[in-house]
């Protein structure tokens, strides 16, 4: 549930921050829904892709050597670090060769790891992290700590609620990876092009936050996977 004003962490209370934490404040109902709907159907997806999901498993084993799953360190509700489950996708050791932020050509996606990442077959763990309410199915991406490191002062309105799966930001930004393809430093690009414009999305979901319009969001998420484009 949203924390009263007082309760924030001191780098949250500032004035940017006050008006997204005013129009949340005013819908502590559909906060409560929302968190009610993740959990349920958290639980109902993590039993219904219970096999699925370990069939995968064995393939990310198979196909190259390292963990079934990545788990980077991201943030989350009011700056709380937490480690996001995801299928590996990637060579076992590539936070060390290279950037945090993954680019088209990335040499150090692994041939399943493409696949899984063509579907966002690789982000199914995360059900994981919405039971224990680290995540919500629709919120802002959680960021690695560099990047959240690296927020303007608005930026930091995006904590007052869960990191999500999806995003109206994610539909629009698919295709990130292709978009940093040509980008001789991707870190600068992204934390001074890619972000700024995700987060203009993210605030704007905040502003006209709606339990429904969430619910709307994840069948775009679904039809923009299938190869739907949104302007």
């Amino acid at each position: 549930m949203l924390k009263r004003w007082g309760d924030l962490p001191d780098f949250m209370r500032t004035p940017e921050v006050r008006p997204y934490w005013e129009i949340l404040n005013k819908k502590r109902g559909q906060l409560a829904l929302k968190r009610t709907f993740d959990l349920v159907v958290a639980v109902i997806l993590l039993i219904i892709l219970a096999i699925p999901m370990a069939v995968i498993a064995v393939l990310i084993k198979r196909d190259s050597e390292g963990p079934v799953f990545y788990r980077q360190e991201r943030v989350t509700t009011y700056g709380k670090h937490f480690r996001i489950h995801k299928f590996r996708t990637m060579v076992s050791n590539a936070d060390k060769i290279g950037t945090t932020v993954t680019v088209g050509n990335d040499s150090r996606i692994t041939k399943i790891g493409a696949r899984l990442r063509g579907h966002r077959l690789d982000e199914l763990p995360q059900v994981l992290d919405v039971i224990v309410g680290d995540m919500s199915f629709v919120g802002t991406r959680p960021e690695a700590v560099k990047y959240v490191e690296r927020y303007k002062p608005e930026f930091n309105a995006t904590l007052l609620m869960p990191a999500g799966i999806t995003s109206e930001a994610s539909i629009r930004y698919k295709d990130e990876d292709k978009l940093l393809n040509s980008a001789d430093d991707v870190d600068k690009v992204y934390i001074d092009q890619v972000l700024p414009a995700k987060m203009k999305w993210n605030l704007e979901s905040i502003r006209r936050f709606r339990f429904l319009r969430e619910i709307l969001t994840m069948f775009r998420t679904v039809f923009a996977v299938l190869g739907k484009d949104y302007e």
